[in-house]
Parts: C-alpha cells; structure tokens; sequence
C-alpha cells in the first residue's frame, strides 16, 4: 500500500509563491487607499488592479472580486473593459456552466459583451443591467433602396473612377471628404482636382469595392454590404486614411464575430489593418473562451511571441493586463510550459510601472525554479528584488541553494530577519538551510509569526514520521488540517495512516483531497487519488447508498465536514449525476473556506438539476454568492413560482437576512423560513432551517418561539443548534445553563474551536480566556479572542501588550475589525499616524465601513489641529 515509501524531510521543500508579497502589507495597502482617494479618475482602474494583485496572496475571492469590479467600474478604454470584464467571468468559473455561451450576457453593465465594446463609462449606472433586451433589431426606417441609391448616384455624379473596363460615377465633394489625402487630391493642386475621370486600376482596387466606396460617401452607412466587402473597405480606409469610414467598418465588422471560428478567420484583417474595436471583439470571444481557447495552437500564436505582441499593440491590444491574465490561466493548467514562460516573458515586456516589472520577473523566476533551471531563476530573483520585491529575496535564496551554495543562502536569510521586521516565510525559508535543532527552532518561530504556513507542520510531521512516531506526526498535521484544508496535508495525513493500517481514515482523506482537486495526483504526480481510492476499496468494506446516507447524517451531526465530503464523494461514484449532492458538497466546502471548489460544486449541482425550478435555485445560489442578491432572489421567486420547494423558499429567505432588517422585514424573513420547514426535505437541511429560524426569534426577542426551534433542531441530530440554545439561555440570565449547553457542543463537535470561542460568553474572566486560547490554538484564524485578549489588556491599561496581541494575528491575517480596533486603541494613546495607517488599511479592503471612516475622520482631525484635543 506505500508503493513509493513514505516521503522524507529531505525532499520537503515549500514553495515559493507566484504573488506580489509586500514586505509590509499593512503599510502598503494604507498606500494603496492614499492614492486611490487623490489620483485621477483614468488612474483608478491600475490602482484597482495592483490592489487585486497584491490581495492575491491573502486568497479572499469576495475581496478580490471587489478589486475587480471597480477597476472595471473605472475602466474608460475599450481594451482594459474587455478583459476585465472576461476576467469576472473567468473568476466565476462561468465556463464550467452548461448551456451558457461565452458570449451570452448576463444582463450586467459590467460583464455584458457589447458594453466593453464601447469606450468611456458611466460611474453612476456601471452596476446596472445592461441594454441587451432593449435593442431594436427593426432597421427598415433606416433602409435606403437600391432604386433611390442607383437615382442618387445619377443625379449627383460629377467624377468618374475607372477599374479595368469599368467607371464608377461619384461625387467628387463625397470622396473629397473621406479624408485629408483625397482632399488634396481632388481639391487641391493635383493633376486629379482637374480631371472627370481619374484611372484607379493600377491600386488593385475592385469594381465592387469602388462601388461601395461611392455608396458609403454618399450614406456614411456599411451596413448593407457584406462581410467581405466590408472587410475591402477596411482595408481601403486604412490606406488611404478614412478615418470615419475605418471606424464605420470597424464597429460593424465586430458584431460578425460571435465566435472562435469568427476570431480565426477575423483578428489577422483587424491585426494588419489595427481595426481596434474588432480586435477587441475578437480579444473578448479569445478571453471568454479561456483556458480552451489557449489549447489552440493558432491562438497561442496571437499572443506568444514578441512580433505577436508588437501586432497586438499597434492595435492597442496588448496590456500588463492582458498578459497577466494570459499568464495566469497558463499557470494554472501547467506551471512549467513553454507557453507560461513565453507569455511571462511578454508581461515583462509589457511592464512600465515598477510594481509590475517586480511581478513580471518573481513570476518568471519561480517558473524557471520549477524547471530546475537555477542560475535562469536567479537572474529573475535578482532582477524583481532590484524592482523592489523584497520576498524574491527567498527566491534568490533557493535558486542558490540549489547550486549548492547552502551557506550563501542561509547568510542571505540571516541578512533578511535582521533588517526587517521578522514574518512567517523568512523563518521557514531560513530553516531550509539549517540543520538539527536550529532547523526546528526556524520552523517553530515560522508558526508562531503565521501559523496558516503549512510547510513547517509537514516537515515536523515526515521528520516524526521517520522517527517510527506516526500516531504524533498524524496530531501534528492535524493541527493545520482543521483550520485550513489543503491538498498536500491531506495527502500527507493519508499516507500516515496507509503506514498505520488505518485504510478507512487513508480513504477519507484521500476523497476529501479529490473533492477540493478532481484531478490531484499523489506522490509528486506519480500516482492519481483515484488509483489509489481503488486500491484502498479492496481493504475497506463498502455500505451500500442507504449507508452512505445514515453515515452522512451522523459525521454532519458531528460537525465532521471532512468526513461529510468523503461520504458524498464516495455516493457520488455510485450515483454521478445527483446534482443534490453537489450542492451538498459546494454547502460543506464553503463551511470549510474551499471557496472555489465550492463555486466549482455549484456549478456542477446547477448542470446536473433535474428541473427548471432546481436549476433556478442554483443559479440563485450562484449569484448570491458572487453579489448579485437581488438577482438571487428573483431567481428565488421564479422557482416558487414553479413549484414551492424548501430550497427555493431557504435560499429567499437566507438572501433576505443578509441585509439589516427592519421588523416587518424580519417577520417576512421568518414566514419564509416556517413556510419551506413545512416542505418536504431531509433533516439534514431542515435542521439549518430550525436554527436559521430560531435566530430569526431572537432577534425579534421570541425567546420561548427560538427555543422551541433549537430543540426541534436538536431533535433531528442539527448539533450546532447548541449553540442557539445557550444564548437563548443567555438572554433568560441563566449563564450555567448556556454553558453547559455549549459544553455539549463542545463533546460532540469535531470541529469546537467555534464552541470554545462562544462558550467564552458565559463564564467568568479566567475560563473565558482559557476558552478562547483553545479556540486560538484550534483555529489561529478566528480573530474573536485576539480581539477580546487585546480589549482586556487595554482595561488593564497594557496598551502595549494589546496592541502587540492585535498585530500578533494581523501579520498573517490583516482583517478589517481587528485593524479597526487596532487604530482605536493607537488613537486613544495619542499614535495618531499609527492610527490613521490602520484605518486606511482597514478602509482599503472595505471602504464603506462606516466606523472606521467616523475613526479616520476623527483621527485626521485631531493630526490636523493638534491644539484642539
């Protein structure tokens, strides 16, 4: 069952990131909304894009399609509104979704096909819908007929253009006015001013091109020609400089392309005669078509090379952006191809701002490290830590530890920590290059500054592991898994238990790690998980999917959510196209932080749906979770209308609740929620249900209504309605009653770092702060007990102290209450530029958030007129 052994510390390494790391986030970010709040307006989308890149690394998607909704929202030119607007799409993982072309529109001003076509924005209406719906295709006003064209070409012709055999009779004052060459030549001091007739056969012009030059001079319209006729007169204007006429083909040219065989067929006539709206036409199907499009070799060979991308750019179609983007999907599907490293190769060409030549060159240097190609990858490092990227440095450090020169590196490590202010990744880089003890000692600090580093858990797991310590290497690996689930630790705690003979935990895991990553492969890519499931399956007995389903209801009683995603992955092998169980999947992932896989499920749940009223329901869900609330609810409202359903009044009425509700709203919120318990489904969701309502209850302070419901709740195994209970209990002044209540929850739950957290409310000082150091060393993520440690220490008036609890956690996770309160107690002992820096830091993740605008404001105040305080 260990085809390849164990792994051994020896060959454990962590990677360096492909991300923008500033050295001082905090400061950085407080930088970003200084320059947001004076720069121009044609400067915010750039902005907007660096934030998104620099975010990038803390791995929000809500946060970072926040970024990229407004540097679309700011986006004047057509060429950045096209790839952003893919780049939402993208985001979304909209190409994963049946039934939906890459051109279709979603109905949004920000993403809709047509609108990036068009130049400029509108500030106040960018979050509308679209005008899709409103166009009138009923042209026939504007029809001129061929009788009419054929009697103005007879009445008005004074000149004559001869093709071969042919005249074409037209208005000389009409073809002067196509541009400034004709002018001067038929009005000026040219032979050809004096002239009826003027030979055109020598310019390799058609008749049926000439013809339409003249009819286009006399309507200034394209649109009763065809496609190739318009593609000739493209042609025509850009040698001759007919601007209007170029724009007129261009524009017209770009509604033909719908399509990758339209792009194909179209860019090389925009490319060579640099028609930028049907580039862009082309660019945006290529975009939204991504990753597929970029398996075509005669796409890549748009964008790869260096005489592609001058192509691009003489169209006004080659950007920082674009190639970011490009890069990126490559990335994805394979770090190390030539294509990644050719279209890095052009984002660095494409670099002008010193930020960007940093990404550019990190990036390429972390693709050549991948290749083993060390003094390539430390030409890169040395170049983007030149450009000011200061974690390149363990780039550089790698790269030459890989040419054996261990001490060069560590010296260069050494140099790092003493210069800056230490942080997570220095330690765990420096470690590498350390032995015995010291090694530890690096790992243990690396966990102690960021404990979400999974690196320095598995190399003291392995290291136990080889030490014949499987039982505690498995507790050490725990230790990360139940706060932040990864593939690799999971993989690495399946193979502990292979060691071990645990099959049934191995097999687990092992479903788990392929629900967050279908096609993961084991063992450095030499084994898949589906392989091994395989194996494993001989060696562990299987229940039938009756089974499965009593299994699943007593692991999600348990608060066991990675043991729920290896059930519904293994009923998902029996029974494939359950879209329920998707949707159960994309409902654990996002319990479990996973939220792309879980976007991924959802997405898979809304392809499998069985009925229209069920496919409403996700695409509701879809929508809610990318922003869109008052489009999930009437997606909400659609399915009822279809059939009254428990899922589709659940998600109405969650959609609803995410909202400060006045008490009439409140009371709608609750008959929506008795009205789906009345529907049909399992306990499973029907106990989310009782506890969503029993919050519902006592908010609207029905204490006897809100209990009756976490009873029911608990009733049909729904754990966590605990929870509910002891702060019913709460609100009744019996603390001991919630206490135990949570104590329960406490012994049942799998995962409690929530209950210690909540159990800290109802207890006396010194059991609230035991309880809150356990939901710390449980889940280093949760900020609660920062917060609360550092506000007791204040009342001590240890400001000190609670500021360094404060900046304990928001060195590995800069969350905006806890930089909000970090400013208020810098405020309160008069470090108002401390104070102001929080807050701008804070107001750059979320820039409404009304508290610390009222603190900024106060703060800048009181910096501004000292002598008033």
């Amino acid at each position: 069952m260990l085809p390849f052994g164990l792994p051994k510390t020896d060959h454990l390494e962590p990677t360096i990131e492909p991300q923008l790391k500033p050295i001082q986030l905090v400061e950085t970010l407080a930088d970003l909304y200084r320059r947001l709040g004076t720069c121009l307006e044609s400067e915010k989308s750039l902005i907007c894009i660096e934030q998104y890149l620099i975010l990038s690394s803390l791995g929000d998607p809500k946060l970072l399609r926040r970024c990229l909704r407004a540097a679309r929202q700011h986006a004047f030119d057509v060429h950045s509104k096209v790839v952003l607007s893919a780049l939402l799409r993208y985001e979304r993982r909209e190409d994963e979704h049946d039934g939906v072309s890459p051109m279709d529109c979603c109905s949004f001003i920000l993403e809709c096909p047509k609108a990036t076509l068009e130049s400029g924005c509108d500030l106040n209406s960018i979050y509308d819908h679209c005008k899709c719906y409103q166009e009138c295709t009923n042209s026939a006003d504007a029809q001129i007929s061929k009788e009419d064209e054929l009697l103005t070409l007879e009445e008005d012709s004074d000149i004559s253009f001869c093709v071969g055999n042919e005249e074409i009779d037209c208005v000389r004052s009409k073809i002067a006015a196509l541009s400034t060459p004709f002018k001067a030549m038929l009005c000026g001091s040219f032979i050809e001013s004096k002239r009826s007739k003027i030979d055109f056969s020598q310019n390799g012009i058609s008749v049926e091109l000439m013809k339409a030059v003249d009819l286009y001079s006399r309507t200034k319209r394209v649109d009763m020609f065809s496609p190739k006729i318009v593609l000739e007169l493209l042609s025509f204007a850009e040698r001759f400089c007919c601007e209007e006429m170029k724009s007129a083909c261009d524009i017209h040219l770009a509604t033909f392309v719908n399509c990758m065989e339209d792009v194909l067929v179209l860019i090389e006539y925009g490319l060579e005669d640099r028609a930028n709206v049907l580039v862009a036409s082309c660019l945006q199907v290529l975009l939204r078509e991504l990753p597929s499009s970029l398996h075509s070799p005669k796409v890549m060979r748009i964008f790869c090379s260096s005489e592609a991308r001058e192509r691009l750019a003489s169209a006004g179609h080659a950007s920082f952006l674009l190639y970011y983007f490009l890069s990126q999907v490559v990335m994805e599907e394979d770090k190390v191809s030539n294509t990644t490293v050719m279209l890095l190769e052009r984002l660095k060409e494409c670099a002008t701002l010193k930020w960007q030549k940093a990404l550019a060159l990190h990036q390429l240097g972390c693709v050549w490290l991948e290749r083993l190609e060390y003094k390539s990858a430390q030409c890169y490092f040395e170049a983007a830590t030149e450009a000011g990227h200061v974690y390149s440095l363990a780039g550089l450090a790698r790269s030459r530890y890989k040419q054996g020169q261990q001490h060069s590196a560590y010296k260069l490590m050494n140099t790092l920590i003493s210069e800056y202010k230490a942080v997570g990744w220095m330690y765990q880089e420096r470690s590498l290059y350390n032995t015995g003890e010291n090694k530890i000692a690096d790992l243990n600090t690396a966990t102690e500054l960021d404990p979400t580093l999974s690196f320095p858990y598995k190399y003291r797991a392995v290291s136990k592991a080889e030490k014949k310590q499987t039982k505690d290497a498995i507790s050490e690996i725990d230790r990360i898994i139940q706060f932040k689930l990864a593939p690799d630790c999971l993989e690495l705690r399946a193979w502990f238990f292979i060691a071990i003979e645990d099959y049934g935990s191995a097999l687990r895991d092992i479903r788990a790690m392929l629900t967050l990553e279908p096609s993961y492969k084991m063992f450095n890519v030499r084994l898949s998980g589906d392989d091994l499931i395989d194996l494993l399956n001989h060696k562990v007995q299987q229940g039938s999917q009756a089974d499965c389903w009593l299994q699943l209801y007593d692991q999600w009683s348990s608060i066991d959510d990675i043991g729920s995603l290896a059930i519904i992955h293994q009923m998902l092998v029996n029974d494939p196209w359950k879209s329920l169980l998707r949707f159960r999947q994309s409902l654990l992932l996002l319990r479990l932080n996973c939220k792309k896989a879980a976007m991924r499920c959802l997405q898979l749940a809304c392809n499998l749906s069985s009925s229209e009223h069920e496919k409403l329901i996700y695409e509701g869900w879809i929508l809610y979770d990318t922003g869109h609330r008052e489009e999930a609810l009437a997606k909400a409202e659609k399915s009822i209308l279809i059939q009254r359903s428990f899922e589709a009044f659940f998600l109405k009425a969650y959609t609803l609740s995410d909202s400060n509700l006045d008490p009439e709203s409140s009371s709608y919120v609750i008959e929506l929620l008795e009205e789906a318990i009345r529907c049909p489904s399992d306990g499973l969701r029907k106990g989310q249900a009782l506890n969503n309502l029993g919050s519902k209850y006592v908010d609207s302070g029905k204490l006897d209504q809100a209990a009756n419901c976490y009873m029911n709740a608990l009733d049909i195994k729904h754990t966590k309605a605990h929870q509910g209970l002891a702060r019913v209990y709460s609100l009744r002044n019996q603390q001991k009653a919630a206490y135990a209540e949570l104590s329960k929850l406490i012994e049942k739950a799998h995962n409690n770092a929530s209950a210690y957290e909540n159990r800290s409310e109802y207890c006396d000082s010194e059991m609230a702060k035991k309880d809150l150091n356990m939901a710390t060393e449980l889940d280093p993520l949760r900020t609660y007990p920062y917060s609360y440690r550092a506000a007791v220490l204040m009342d001590d008036q240890k400001e000190t102290e609670a500021i360094e609890e404060l900046s304990k956690a928001i060195a590995f996770k800069p969350d905006l209450q806890m930089l909000h309160l970090r400013a208020a107690f810098y405020e309160s002992i008069g470090n108002l530029n401390s104070a102001l820096c929080d807050c701008e830091a804070a107001l750059c993740l979320e820039p409404d958030h009304i508290d610390t605008l009222d603190l900024y404001n106060r703060a800048r105040d009181q910096a501004i007129h000292p002598q008033q305080i």
